[in-house]
């Protein structure tokens, strides 16, 4: 019993309703608002900058994936090719027959030209070697006609796709503004034509003064051998590395000074392992300059701090009640993390496997120092065991001494390349999330 009392008839004051939202709760709640608008706008601004990125890159790159050509019906016969005591001719005559067919597929469409030899050389280049290797080759088509396509220089294949202008453009040795007039009246006739650029996909580099026949493929297949030997060399390594680290090693000085190196190792820049490679395996174990075995040697190096990371991540990420499970039921230590803690950690070890090895397709730092660059591959390898041991190039060195030489034309196959070197890190990274899924389970 208290002394308060109410009096009859008198309501009671009440308090505010919890359902009432009071000045500090709106507060809080404009606050959260705008950190999620905050978070919305951060990531609007990466996508923006993501998609103008690769809209830059498609556009300066898909010209490099096409490539003006010349076609011709041609008939060469017997006569022509080669004289009584039967030798060849020189090439000037296969050009000027060249010329003629040329002449006579203009005028066979209603036009009426006459064509500068001189001029055809800068537009065509030098066509009578290739014509008089084509039918040393071939001498069954002799006689019968053939549809040749020849690529035109870079200069009249920058003049068709924008890059070359009448008013840019200063007369050369190379063009001059009359041979445009020329390249106008054959693309209106339908004989210079845009065609897809297969030897940019297949082709290997022509050097400096060919940027219309270089080609990345050569550079693909260097690459292809410097990951089979990242791949198998880092992978098991960095796994037993990181297994023997996270499961079964002690913990005192020794083992916490191997793991503070191998932190500081992945943030070491790559060029340090490039300076590493060129001293241990080309200056003091002799391999051989500016091959894939090196240079997956030194990538490897690279790429395992990365792995061995990743790996004791998903290894720490597995319950600990697994192993008690399993040590509860009578099995070893190793017997428990083979059979238990392995298996749920495979979907990390791969994931972070396949990052490690994008990483590594990408870099150039490391190719500079052991030659990789300085190398030009004109071809390829002659074996399997010749695309490890003979020198060869990488699609980033590639791109790297493309985008480093005069010429416009190579400074468009530098964004071409770069598109393909994309095209294969999407697909290793699409490996991994498909990797991941299909490995990974639940407990």
């Amino acid at each position: 019993m208290t002394d308060t009392s109410i009096e009859p008839g008198a309501v009671p004051k009440t308090t505010s309703s919890l359902y009432d939202v009071d000045k500090r709760t709106r507060k809080r709640n404009a606050a959260e608002k705008r950190f999620k608008y905050y978070g919305m706008g951060a990531i609007g601004i990466g996508l923006f900058f993501l998609v103008l990125l690769a809209v830059s890159i498609v556009r300066s790159g898909l010209p490099a994936f096409t490539q003006a050509v010349v076609k011709v019906d041609f008939v060469l016969t017997l006569e022509q090719f080669e004289d009584a005591e039967g030798q060849l001719f020189k090439t000037k005559a296969y050009e000027g027959y060249f010329n003629a067919a040329l002449v006579e597929n203009l005028t066979a469409q209603g036009i009426e030209a006459t064509l500068d030899a001189k001029g055809m050389e800068r537009i065509l280049g030098k066509t009578g070697g290739t014509i008089r290797a084509f039918y040393r080759e071939n001498q069954d088509k002799l006689g019968v006609p053939v549809e040749f396509e020849l690529a035109t220089s870079s200069r009249v294949d920058g003049y068709l796709k924008g890059r070359v202008t009448r008013e840019n453009m200063e007369d050369s040795r190379f063009l001059v503004k009359t041979d445009l007039d020329l390249v106008d009246l054959l693309t209106d006739a339908n004989i210079v034509r845009q065609v897809f650029n297969w030897n940019f996909i297949t082709g290997a580099d022509s050097g400096v003064d060919n940027p219309g026949g270089a080609g990345i493929g050569a550079s693909v297949v260097g690459s292809f051998f410097m990951m089979m030997v990242v791949l198998f060399l880092s992978l098991p390594i960095g796994v037993a590395a990181s297994i023997y680290l996270e499961e079964f090693a002690p913990q005192n000085r020794i083992t916490d000074l191997i793991e503070v190196n191998i932190s500081n190792l992945a943030a070491v820049p790559s060029i340090v392992f490039g300076i590493l490679g060129l001293a241990v395996f080309i200056q003091f174990m002799h391999l051989p300059q500016s091959a894939p075995i090196v240079g997956g040697l030194v990538l490897t190096l690279m790429t395992l701090p990365t792995i061995i990371i990743s790996t004791r991540a998903s290894l720490k990420a597995v319950p600990p009640s697994i192993r008690d499970a399993a040590l509860g039921v009578g099995a070893s230590k190793m017997q428990a993390v083979f059979h238990h803690v392995l298996p749920l950690a495979m979907p990390g070890i791969l994931t972070g496997t396949i990052i490690g090895l994008a990483q590594a397709l990408g870099e150039t730092a490391p190719l500079l120092l052991i030659g990789m660059v300085g190398f030009v591959a004109r071809g390829y390898p002659d074996g399997f065991i010749a695309g490890f041991t003979e020198p060869n190039s990488a699609m980033p060195a590639q791109i790297y001494t493309w985008a480093a030489r005069a010429d416009v034309g190579f400074y468009e196959k530098a964004w071409g390349g770069i598109i393909v070197l994309l095209v294969f890190l999407l697909t290793m990274n699409i490996i991994a999330v498909i990797l991941r899924r299909r490995f990974e389970r639940r407990w």
